[in-house]
């Protein structure tokens, strides 16, 4: 996909990845950290991730193809070569999606006070400090990836004064 309604389709796409990525690490970790959440949401978690992993290829390769059609430069170089990094935390947050929607519906009931001694406690801890590094590690790479992103679109591309268009003093 290059072109949607003859803007670039890597310009749309762009917005699925920017809001499914936080959203999933949020959705992950409230899960991973509280299992009623989890119950809650029960198949629309790993749906979620499911979604977000899919959106990031689609994303890049429209944005390798808008990479090719306008003018080479560092700031384009260097947004291309981040965006490429998504997808290892895009698959992370989809494996852990899919391991603690699992791991929630194995243990059906409610755990019991006394959960410090029981086994599955250690997989929770597990679940909760993976889910926060995998979360962590993805949203900052989004806001890095868009960051550079913005700079490439608008570096030079406005002016910082007013043109007296829009002013109606």
């Amino acid at each position: 996909m290059s072109l949607v309604n003859g803007l670039p389709a890597h310009v749309l796409l762009v917005h699925f990845v920017v809001v499914l990525v936080p959203l999933t690490a949020l959705a992950l970790v409230v899960c991973a950290i509280w299992p009623q959440a989890a119950r809650r949401l029960g198949l629309v978690l790993p749906l979620v991730a499911l979604a977000t992993l899919v959106s990031v290829p689609l994303t890049t390769n429209a944005g390798e193809w808008l990479e090719g059609h306008v003018g080479d430069n560092a700031l384009v170089r260097r947004h291309a070569e981040l965006g490429d990094g998504l997808l290892p935390w895009a698959g992370g947050l989809f494996v852990l999606a899919v391991a603690v929607w699992w791991w929630v519906g194995r243990t059906a009931a409610p755990e019991a006070p006394d959960t410090a001694r029981r086994p599955g406690t250690w997989v929770r801890v597990a679940a909760t400090v993976l889910s926060l590094v995998v979360a962590a590690g993805a949203v900052v790479d989004v806001y890095r990836i868009g960051d550079s992103g913005a700079k490439a679109a608008w570096q030079h591309g406005f002016s910082k004064t007013a043109s007296g268009a829009g002013d109606k003093g």
